[in-house]
């Protein structure tokens, strides 16, 4: 995949952040995944919820085992216990039917979301059930592509925070928030480059 934004973003957060500089060139060529439908990518940032890259991975690959075709019909479909079986709890589950639900009775709209700023389309995202302000910007960075997204709940990016620019110390939202200062308007790129540096996992959604 060529994101258009993705060498020109790498190239400013390069001479700008001597620290990002040094963790996108111990990285190497990396980028996300280009992820084809908006309702396995919103599928899968749930899986995801509150658990490791590495788990998620294992979660979803047995998932995947278990419904190969990923649609809203087929997953709906299946049974708890079939979808339990694959490591997910009862409020995930949960929520994946009723994410299934809003795309077959045509609630969630897609057609115009690239037209939306990300603030709006948080918004609308998180009348789902089950998707929060962190599965909502997942979709934004991995689905949409928007370059300037910064989730400041993600705990991978609060560990990479404190470990590379705080002294290993805890870090808040506001102290996360100033550093990120210097990386706008790539943000997604300067959080996509210290996930892989703690992971060598690639964090997919």
């Amino acid at each position: 995949m060529a994101l258009v934004f993705w060498e020109q973003a790498v190239a400013d957060l390069s001479a700008r952040d001597p620290v990002m500089d040094r963790i996108i060139q111990s990285c190497g060529d990396s980028m996300p995944e280009e992820r084809g439908e908006a309702f396995t990518t919103l599928a899968r940032a749930i899986v995801g919820q509150q658990i490791s890259v590495k788990a998620a991975a294992s979660v979803w690959q047995k998932v995947m085992a278990s419904i190969p075709e990923m649609t809203p019909e087929r997953l709906i479909a299946t049974e708890m216990d079939l979808l339990r079986a694959c490591g997910l709890s009862a409020r995930k589950v949960d929520y994946l039917r009723d994410l299934s639900r809003h795309f077959l009775e045509g609630t969630l709209a897609t057609a115009n979301w690239h037209d939306l700023d990300d603030e709006t389309l948080i918004r609308r995202l998180i009348e789902v059930k089950g998707i929060g302000r962190w599965t909502a910007e997942m979709f934004l960075i991995f689905y949409l592509h928007r370059p300037d997204v910064l989730p400041l709940d993600d705990i991978g990016l609060q560990r990479a925070v404190s470990m590379y620019y705080n002294g290993s110390q805890p870090v808040d939202k506001r102290t996360i928030r100033a550093v990120a200062e210097n990386w706008q308007p790539w943000r997604s790129v300067a959080t996509w480059y210290l996930w892989r540096s703690l992971d060598p996992v690639p964090v997919i959604y």
